[in-house]
């Protein structure tokens, strides 16, 4: 069986954490996207595929020629940008609706219409449709009136160099960023997009009644030098205990959970939300958003905010960095997240292209 993946995403937050989990673990054949990017995993092809995501012209930049020359069996697609002018077997991963349940963070009228009429040819081009939780399923049966049949559910994983590990491993943090050792520590991961909801959280954060005793630390690419955050840090009196890291490589990343005292997504939707187990598989306590397919991954393992309520944020807050865990529950939020093994998911993965290879 021979796939190809358009890997253009392969250097994203979440979709990129899927893909290179995927290809790890899998046997693709031929890969879509920067070669540079690429050359250190095993393709026997690698089809040079630069064009951004996102715009009509990524349709017509689509190396059509080139890969049917290669003859796949699939073509898997990891987003739901699709050619809309392939004709053979497609797989196709809808991670989420975001923006169609906020359009209001589009940067136009122009990007939800491309968004809804790509999804919608995605959902009918596709011979088979992954999604990576039950709410994203609901989502599309709802919007696009999708067979139930025709969507298989698979979550995301967590990678095996998300442990707990000893102080002295990572304490190295504390210098490289000027932490101030005696507060405790609270970690948002992820980007800066309208609907990760980090102003809410800052407002939550200024309202801590001891809100000098924490750090609030702000791990991502987006962090890394000004953004519009700034000048809300500085209004709400919390710029001095706001902390950015910009991006960091894995390693780090593990640390620097390790480091915090409590990790926090207040998101207003998502299709997963990686962060959440990965915490929890570094023994950290968290708690995020009660929307979306929050519940579904973090179950009982988590507490649950309104993502529009700052004072319920905060309360959240206050209630789960001052909770006393035994050594036996933390040991359990560690259990639970290590059941999303990418192992698994790659295999449950590959059986969908198998099925449908199968398939006349």
């Amino acid at each position: 069986m021979r796939v190809a993946i358009d890997a253009r995403m392969i250097k994203s937050s979440g979709i990129g954490v899927y893909m290179e989990n995927l290809i790890k673990n899998n046997d693709y054949t031929i890969a879509l996207g920067n070669p540079d990017d690429l050359k250190k995993y095993q393709f026997e092809a690698i089809i040079p595929f630069t064009t951004k995501i996102y715009r009509m012209k990524e349709q017509l930049k689509f190396p059509y020629r080139k890969l049917k020359k290669l003859k796949p069996d699939i073509l898997h697609v990891p987003h739901y940008n699709v050619p809309i002018f392939y004709r053979g077997k497609m797989v196709v991963t809808i991670h989420d609706v975001t923006h169609l349940i906020f359009p209001e963070f589009l940067p136009n009228k122009f990007a939800k219409i491309y968004a809804k009429i790509m999804i919608w040819i995605a959902t009918k081009k596709a011979s088979q449709i992954l999604t990576v939780s039950e709410n994203t399923k609901k989502d599309l049966i709802k919007m696009f009136k999708v067979k139930p049949d025709k969507i298989t559910v698979i979550y995301n994983g967590v990678g095996g160099e998300f442990v707990k590990k000893e102080k002295k491993e990572y304490s190295y943090l504390y210098d490289k960023y000027k932490i101030d050792k005696n507060k405790k520590n609270i970690m948002y991961v992820g980007n800066l997009k309208p609907h990760k909801n980090l102003e809410r959280l800052l407002i939550a954060f200024s309202k801590l009644e001891n809100k000098d005793n924490y750090n609030l630390i702000l791990v991502g690419k987006a962090f890394g030098n000004y953004n519009v955050l700034n000048e809300k840090e500085e209004s709400l009196g919390i710029k001095d205990s706001v902390i950015k890291t910009g991006l960091v490589e894995q390693e780090e990343l593990v640390d620097l959970y390790n480091l915090a005292d409590l990790f926090v997504l207040p998101s207003l939707y998502e299709g997963f939300g990686i962060p959440v187990i990965e915490a929890l598989a570094c023994m950290t306590p968290v708690i995020c958003s009660n929307n979306s397919s929050l519940p579904e991954v973090g179950q009982d393992k988590v507490g649950y905010f309104d993502a529009f309520n700052p004072d319920e944020i905060r309360d959240k807050i206050d209630e789960y960095i001052n909770k006393i865990y035994t050594k036996e529950e933390l040991e359990e939020l560690r259990e639970y997240a290590l059941s999303f093994d990418w192992k698994d998911i790659s295999e449950k993965t590959w059986d969908v292209m198998k099925n449908v290879n199968d398939k006349l």
